[in-house]
């Protein structure tokens, strides 16, 4: 008998603010141990927390993102845990009463697509960091991180498949950087991924789940969640019993540890804060935040399927992010959008190409919108082939100037003087007499012979539309 998979994730999403949700302490990342842990975020006697505002907005942008219920009252509550990285022996979180409710996420795997749905999204503080072994046999702690706010954002145990559970952490992650409400850092812990796995028989219960905490990478949330399937199919087969736990993922031996048992919600004796009150957002609020709303990625990629013509693929890429999605808009607006696809696939091949190579992000990139318009531009005048294009592109990436300077250092000019590629034609096919004679008695391939011929004596600068053409008509008199 087969056995069914469901999967929840819970993701622990940084907030862009510069700082903290209850005090003025900075979150700037990289910064010596304790140095940004303020009396607030360690809960010293007579420190009273103060609600950021800024959460407020960016939390409602999501809940609109998701199509979901706005918490018109939100309660913040104590969650009561004693961890070493918890100085105050309890966080500060949300568990009635969040500031977003049902709502739903599409995802796309192999061509299916699948609604999940998002059972809430509620604002909490961060706990400290525990570091092992920076002493010898001793375990430090960081307090910078206490107090950084958080939303975690809850899904519907929807996901069937490790596929399905990384096609939904990416939408997500994408989703939160469209909104500029998350920079979707995974490296230094601004997007974190937790996942809840169990297995069952069709039609029977859920059965128990282990969560996988903390996985930093999507490849590795998908090798985790492979492997916990894996591991707890073979438990129950053989006769034993799965554990609520929460487990570690080991990348190196590809491996799931336990790391403590998993309590309930009723062990953390949740009850309402009483240092906050409860937030009120009002349906003005909620109409203004609305109004500041960026498009977003699938309403982007279908507009660009529709209205530039563009692939579903090429729409995926170029959506793939806000920065390289602006970045395409630009690079069409300063060609005046003559050629978008040819945009298109320059933004998708060359130009995508060289920041996966230098391992850089869109903003990191050498070339700006103006030079890579300025270079599709020279191309759509007939100024450059394609072809000379790649060389005045590595050129503007390795900083040699705009297309232009380098066009004009370099004398990359297309030829397009027709008298001259007739001469180099005649030249190519005198030289070839029976190459000609091959052509002419139906080995059409030999046309390609000639182009190549011609585009090597031109030094690749003649057009190469203009040399077939002429090609053509000599090769047929």
């Amino acid at each position: 008998m087969s056995w069914e998979v469901v999967i929840g994730l819970e993701i622990h999403a940084q907030l862009t603010t510069n700082t903290k949700i209850f005090s003025g302490a900075s979150i700037a990342y990289g910064a010596q141990p304790n140095t940004q842990a303020c009396p607030i975020d360690v809960g010293m006697p007579g420190m009273l927390p103060v609600l950021n505002e800024a959460v407020i907005g960016k939390s409602v942008m999501l809940g609109l993102a998701l199509d979901a219920e706005i918490g018109r009252k939100s309660v913040f509550d104590r969650k009561n845990y004693f961890y070493p990285d918890l100085p105050k022996g309890y966080q500060t979180s949300q568990f009635n009463y969040p500031i977003v409710g049902k709502g739903k996420l599409e995802i796309e795997v192999d061509g299916v697509k699948k609604t999940i749905g998002v059972t809430r999204a509620h604002l909490e503080e961060d706990a400290g960091k525990s570091i092992h072994g920076a002493v010898a046999g001793q375990t430090g702690i960081d307090l910078n991180r206490a107090g950084t706010p958080l939303l975690e954002i809850v899904s519907d145990p929807d996901l069937s498949s490790a596929k399905e559970a990384v096609a939904y952490a990416r939408k997500m992650h994408e989703l939160v950087q469209y909104l500029g409400i998350c920079d979707g850092n995974m490296q230094e812990g601004s997007f974190r991924v937790d996942s809840n796995v169990s297995v069952r028989r069709p039609g029977e219960p859920l059965g128990t789940r282990a969560e996988l905490k903390n996985i930093n990478s999507f490849r590795f949330i998908e090798k985790a969640i492979e492997f916990e399937i894996e591991r707890q199919i073979e438990l129950l087969e053989s006769g034993g019993k799965v554990v609520q736990e929460t487990r570690l993922y080991d990348s190196e031996n590809d491996v799931t540890r336990s790391m403590r048992t998993k309590e309930e919600a009723n062990d953390y004796r949740y009850f309402p804060c009483p240092d906050l009150l409860p937030v009120v957002i009002t349906e003005e609020t909620i109409e203004q935040i609305n109004a500041s709303m960026p498009e977003l990625p699938d309403a982007k990629r279908a507009r660009y399927v529709a209205d530039f013509g563009l692939s579903d693929y090429d729409a995926g890429v170029l959506t793939g992010s806000r920065d390289m999605a602006e970045f395409f808009e630009s690079v069409v607006e300063k060609t005046a959008a003559k050629d978008i696809k040819l945009c298109a696939n320059w933004m998708t091949s060359g130009f995508s190409g060289a920041l996966n190579k230098g391992g850089l992000t869109v903003k990191q990139s050498p070339i700006d919108a103006d030079k890579m318009a300025g270079m599709l531009n020279r191309i759509i005048d007939n100024t450059i082939s394609g072809k000379i294009a790649k060389q005045v592109f590595d050129a503007m990436w390795n900083g040699e100037g705009s297309a232009d300077e380098i066009i004009e250092s370099k004398g990359l000019k297309q030829i397009t003087d027709s008298g001259a590629i007739e001469a180099l034609v005649d030249e190519v096919l005198a030289n070839n007499p029976s190459q000609v004679e091959a052509y002419k008695g139906g080995q059409e391939k030999m046309l390609g012979y000639f182009v190549g011929q011609i585009m090597k004596a031109s030094g690749g600068q003649a057009n190469p539309g203009q040399v077939n053409q002429i090609l053509k008509a000599k090769l047929s008199d």
